[in-house]
């Protein structure tokens, strides 16, 4: 059968070699097969006022799936995820059993063989995310996983971790000479344990047990040492504090290998979000203070903070409509990601894809088929995005299983209009196609 192809058409291509007016074809075989004025293809799809980019990376996110698919399934969390201009998205391994073993990483990889964006499966550093022995890391790698975390839960104990990075950084032989990354949730448990929203003003007025900034900085203070020791790279998930962005920019400066993320809410939302008690802002780490997020926001425009990612966490009414103590931490953030940072964040759009896209997928370590440069030849997997178009969030209109989005009713700025996956086009103006 002859190749069929699709046309980008009036865009701006935004990708590591600038921005420039361009069309782009690709071929239903998955490449971009011409980049250029004037193009046409069997199919158009309309970019006239977007931006074409190499398709968004998400390095965090919660799908449920095995265990709790009343919240989320592989296939609701991907058609979440390519509606909003992701292409790949790196699964967390807090799942029921958890994916700490080859069979339940099988799973997810069949669940998500032909769902609508690429979902890549990480897995658990200490078996049962327990923090007592480590998974069959070498095993896991041979499957295709190339990050590592026990994420809800940071690694307790120093010398576990130190074990765990040495043995990571020995295992590139088997990933095409890829680098294995243990991606750290920074929580100290002792400082943590009983507490629901940040330590400072508003806990002490609503009476909440707070959790300090120091639980989070204190681990980052221990894995940045832990890098420079063993030389394997560590990823800092979702950094909510100033101290934490310090550190890690001083690292950086230090040539230590280190990267990081933000998630969405660590940028635009504050403890003060706090003070009716709603279960919808809790969420782990917790919103932190005005200037925490500024510290946040300074991170990503200097470059400190590497990715931006979304924690997205699904729970069902029944489960986020308990009292602020009982109810399950997390906020969906798939389908609101770039709209919030395009609305929240003073930077230029080629740094914010920078972060949503090339720079997470580096991490990843799928650079060679998500957020490479669109260029002919390169793969077919792009996010066109309007970056002026204003729209309403609603929880129930998402694809996800369920509505706790945090920006209910809130007008935003900037929304994916297509999403193409290996040279299908997944979501044409707005609506997923399968």
């Amino acid at each position: 059968m002859s190749e069929s192809t699709t046309v980008i058409k009036g865009g701006t291509v935004v990708d590591q070699n600038g921005s420039r007016r361009a069309d782009v074809v690709v071929s239903d075989e998955g490449t971009i097969v011409a980049v250029g004025e004037g193009l046409d293809g069997d199919r158009t799809l309309d970019a006239t006022d977007c931006v074409v980019s190499p398709g968004f990376v998400d390095l965090h996110v919660h799908l449920r799936q095995p265990g709790k698919e009343e919240a989320e399934t592989i296939e609701t969390g991907a058609r979440g995820a390519a509606l909003g201009g992701f292409t790949s998205v790196i699964a967390m391994p807090n799942t029921t059993p958890a994916m700490d073993c080859a069979s339940v990483v099988r799973e997810v990889i069949d669940l998500a063989a032909d769902t609508i964006c690429d979902v890549r499966p990480s897995a658990a550093i200490t078996v049962g995310r327990d923090g007592e022995s480590l998974s069959p890391m070498a095993e896991l790698v041979k499957l295709g996983v190339r990050l590592f975390t026990d994420d809800g839960t940071g690694v307790q104990d120093d010398r576990l971790m130190r074990t765990a990075l040495e043995y990571a950084g020995s295992l590139a032989h088997l990933s095409g000479g890829q680098p294995i990354v243990l991606a750290q949730h920074c929580e100290v448990n002792a400082l943590s344990e009983g507490t629901f929203m940040h330590e400072g003003e508003w806990s002490s007025r609503l009476g909440i047990p707070g959790q300090p900034a120091e639980s989070e900085e204190l681990m980052v203070m221990r894995d940045i040492a832990l890098a420079r020791l063993t030389g394997t790279r560590v990823h800092f998930q979702h950094m909510s504090t100033a101290g934490s962005v310090a550190m890690i920019r001083a690292a950086k400066d230090a040539g230590l290998p280190v990267t990081a993320e933000a998630a969405t809410h660590h940028f635009c939302l504050t403890d003060a979000c706090c003070a009716d008690y709603d279960p919808l802002y809790k969420v782990h780490p917790p919103l932190r203070t005005d200037a925490d997020v500024a510290a946040v926001k300074e991170g990503l425009a200097d470059g400190t903070i590497d990715a931006i990612a979304t924690d997205h966490a699904p729970h069902t009414p029944q489960d986020k409509e308990r009292t602020f103590a009982d109810a399950p931490p997390g906020m969906l953030g798939l389908e609101t990601a770039f709209a919030i940072a395009n609305t929240h964040l003073e930077m230029p759009i080629e740094d914010l894809l920078a972060a949503m896209s090339w720079r997470p997928a580096a991490i990843a370590g799928i650079q060679d088929q998500h957020g490479g440069p669109v260029v002919v030849g390169g793969a077919a997997n792009l996010a066109v995005v309007d970056p002026n178009t204003t729209w309403t969030v609603s929880g129930a209109a998402m694809a996800s299983r369920s509505t706790n989005t945090p920006y209910e009713g809130v007008t935003v700025r900037g929304r994916a209009r297509h999403t193409i996956l290996r040279g299908e086009a997944v979501v044409i103006d707005g609506e997923a196609q399968r």
